[in-house]
């Protein structure tokens, strides 16, 4: 490969994030058809003209071992060769390799569509321990914070008082 503006190494860090997102056992040395495709995607190599998801795809099944789900950095390299005159029609091979690896190069997988906490006004009126009443009431302190077992509980009192006991003599003599 003729020396570009990108180096390598920006290109295999990034190779290196985007084949460790979403997938807590990966190693960063290989990568997967779905971090691929996401990859190309979010570097803007996917155009919807001249190259789609499915040459994508068919350019990962190409490259990759025949019993294989993964591939790794030189096979990723292999693909970037293949795909780049398609994303850069007219210019040459080399030349349009190092433009493909100055879109990959530096990016980091984005978490576009990661489900936001709601944060709205019902659901802090519906948390709200101080607003509770009934039976619900009895299980926060006033702090707000929960009791734990003893504010779901009815615990029974074992001192031996007995609240009702109407005290005149004893039991047997009624």
């Amino acid at each position: 490969m003729a020396e570009g503006t990108v180096s390598m190494a920006d290109v295999e860090t990034s190779f290196q994030k985007f084949a460790v997102h979403g997938d807590t056992k990966a190693t960063g040395k290989e990568m997967n058809g779905k971090n691929f495709a996401k990859m190309c995607k979010e570097c803007h190599i996917i155009d919807g003209k001249n190259v789609t998801t499915t040459d994508v795809d068919i350019v990962f099944s190409k490259v990759k071992a025949k019993s294989a789900r993964v591939i790794t950095f030189e096979q990723f390299t292999q693909a970037l060769t293949e795909l780049a005159p398609k994303r850069f029609k007219g210019k040459g091979k080399e030349e349009a390799v190092q433009q493909v690896y100055g879109l990959i190069a530096g990016k980091d997988p984005a978490n576009a569509g990661v489900t936001k906490v709601a944060k709205a006004a019902a659901v802090d009126r519906l948390t709200d321990s101080s607003k509770y009443t009934g039976s619900h009431k009895e299980r926060f302190d006033d702090s707000g914070k929960g009791k734990g077992k003893s504010g779901r509980e009815d615990i029974p009192d074992t001192s031996g008082y007995v609240s009702a006991y109407k005290g005149s003599g004893t039991y047997e003599e009624k």
